[in-house]
């Protein structure tokens, strides 16, 4: 019997702030202790060394937003940070139109965000307030996408089976995934967003009609994502690769 659709959608840089000081333990907690564990070192590391400017690069932040950064990580290397449910955590514009608040428990374990900090976790599992992108190098690790490619890859094989897994990442988070072969055994969707001219769409309302379709996807199913009407956006399957036209 096929299982209900996992969808894989990126993290967002903007973040809720608060949570719980402990919380249950998150679906890849165990499994991804000690990569998690390299990335922590490196990413204190970094901060203890960066000069100015490269604190502004790397969190791409100046200000107030880069200070909110540093304190964040300052929590998570030590082990102070509060945490939240990711559904919960992340505020960008594709999760608000994903609207995770009124899906179920089990429809939001469904959704899956490769993250520079974690690697792979569940919209359900908890996380801390963090800023850090997947194309991000912390020496001595190689980019962030590099590090976690070899790890999530087979980690996405062995809890996929028998599953239809739908690839909404932009491509900096697609980077962290063998995508060639994860779909030599297991059925991977993957979803293009274009405008008119067939080049590639990007933009608020891009990343918003990308939450509608992954809701639609946990909610109805992957056969209902052509009936999917969203200001005119038009949605074309064609066999592995589903289209997204703007208007």
């Amino acid at each position: 019997m096929t299982k209900r659709p996992l969808v894989l959608i990126p993290p967002s840089l903007g973040k809720s702030l608060g949570g719980l000081r402990r919380s249950k333990e998150g679906v890849f907690d165990v499994v991804l202790g000690e990569p998690r564990r390299q990335v922590l070192m490196a990413l204190g590391d970094f901060v203890n060394r960066a000069t100015p400017r490269e604190l502004e690069v790397t969190f791409g932040a100046r200000g107030e937003l880069l200070e909110r950064a540093l304190h964040a990580t300052n929590d998570v290397v030590s082990g102070r940070a509060f945490v939240a449910p990711a559904w919960r955590r992340y505020e960008g514009i594709v999760w608000n139109h994903l609207d995770p608040v009124s899906l179920t428990p089990a429809q939001r374990r469904r959704v899956l965000v490769p993250s520079g900090l974690y690697g792979l976790l569940s919209s359900e599992d908890p996380i801390a307030d963090y800023r850090l992108r997947m194309n991000v190098r912390l020496k001595p690790l190689p980019s962030l996408a590099q590090f976690w490619r070899p790890v999530v890859t087979p980690l996405l094989k062995d809890r996929t089976k028998n599953t239809t897994i739908v690839n909404f990442l932009p491509q900096e988070h697609a980077a962290s995934v063998d995508f060639h072969s994860l779909a030599e055994s297991r059925h991977v969707v993957n979803v293009h967003f274009v405008a008119n001219d067939e080049k590639r769409a990007v933009g608020h309302d891009a990343k918003a009609v990308k939450g509608v379709l992954a809701r639609h996807v946990l909610t109805d199913g992957l056969d209902a994502i052509e009936l999917v009407e969203w200001r005119d956006w038009r949605v074309r399957r064609q066999g592995s690769d589903v289209f997204v036209t703007a208007p």
